[in-house]
């Protein structure tokens, strides 16, 4: 039953995740955290970070890492097809589409009037990451609760990636030095 589960969420996460990994990932949230409470908003934010390193698409990652999490290797297996027979399927056939009907006015303005609804729904996951990383998962906006070691290291690296253009692996890898290196000091 629990393989079914999980091959039904990620088939919908596929199906409706406009938009790449990013936009998938208020869509992963609800199903994992909020629907079936399969991750803790603390492991979903583990499961980012994990999900970002390792390579591959990320909605990919995160079904595969779910999947096993949940139900082992067979759960991996059956949450990652699930996550990718939608795209498949849909691609094969936009593609035939597209290429018949690219120059139509009509199509270009529906592809056009999606684009704010995924820059939204990108939007919306990247805030809940940056609220339960500063204030916990559980925990209100505090400024007393507020982990000012992160909210350091995400300015910092704000400031690295857009300023001086460095390399965003470098940047992750700076982050978890700083961060490690700040877990040893008594504050």
């Amino acid at each position: 039953m629990i393989y079914l589960q999980l091959f039904v969420s990620f088939l919908q996460i596929g199906l409706f995740s406009f938009g790449g990994g990013y936009a998938a990932m208020p869509l992963i949230q609800d199903q994992v955290v909020t629907g079936h409470h399969w991750l803790t908003m603390a492991e979903f934010t583990d499961l980012i970070t994990i999900s970002q390193m390792t390579p591959g698409p990320i909605a990919i990652n995160s079904a595969t890492f779910v999947g096993i999490k949940i139900a082992g290797v067979g759960g991996a297996l059956v949450s990652t097809l699930g996550c990718i027979l939608p795209s498949c399927i849909i691609v094969t056939c936009i593609a035939r589409l597209y290429l018949k009907y690219r120059n139509m006015s009509m199509l270009q303005g529906i592809l056009g009037s999606l684009r704010p609804a995924v820059v939204a729904m990108v939007a919306s996951s990247g805030i809940s990451i940056l609220i339960s990383s500063f204030w916990g998962s559980e925990a209100a906006i505090v400024l007393k609760n507020t982990n000012l070691v992160l909210v350091a290291v995400f300015l910092l690296c704000v400031v690295l990636l857009k300023k001086f253009k460095m390399n965003p692996i470098l940047v992750m890898v700076l982050a978890g030095v700083i961060n490690t290196l700040f877990s040893f000091l008594p504050i």
